[in-house]
């Protein structure tokens, strides 16, 4: 960017100031552009309607410390070809798990329960419902 971009309050203000022109140019205004090697001028639209929605409180994205990799949990499993049940170190990290821990299998009517063993083989809690 070749400016330092507008954000807060005072992104507010300019946008009510520029609300007579074309949101291209109020963005640029702003200070969202940039300026390519051959001197061509692009507008940053996305991150000028992020910073208005931030600016107004609006929250997008609240796990922004996020650093884009992997993908989400979507706390779902499926069977696999082979016919196994694979759970993810998402889940197993999130539940404390480590390598070693067991489990008793209970099967139940479209359900399967896992119960966490102690070192003994006693049953330490319910820990998961799968499927």
């Amino acid at each position: 960017m070749s400016e330092t971009p507008l954000t807060g309050k005072a992104l507010l203000q300019k946008v009510k100031e520029l609300a007579n022109l074309p949101r291209r140019e109020t963005a640029k205004k702003c200070g969202y552009y940039s300026t390519t090697k051959s001197g061509q001028v692009r507008v940053n639209l996305t991150d000028f309607y992020d910073a208005v929605l931030a600016a107004r409180g609006v929250a997008l994205d609240p796990d922004g410390a996020k650093d884009g990799r992997g993908r989400e949990p979507t706390y779902r499993v499926s069977v696999h070809k082979n016919g196994q049940i694979v759970i993810g170190s998402t889940y197993t990290q999130e539940m404390g798990l480590k390598p070693g821990d067991e489990f008793e299998i209970k099967l139940g009517y479209k359900h399967i329960h896992l119960k966490q063993l102690d070192g003994s083989g006693e049953v330490v809690s319910e820990e998961a419902d799968v499927a």
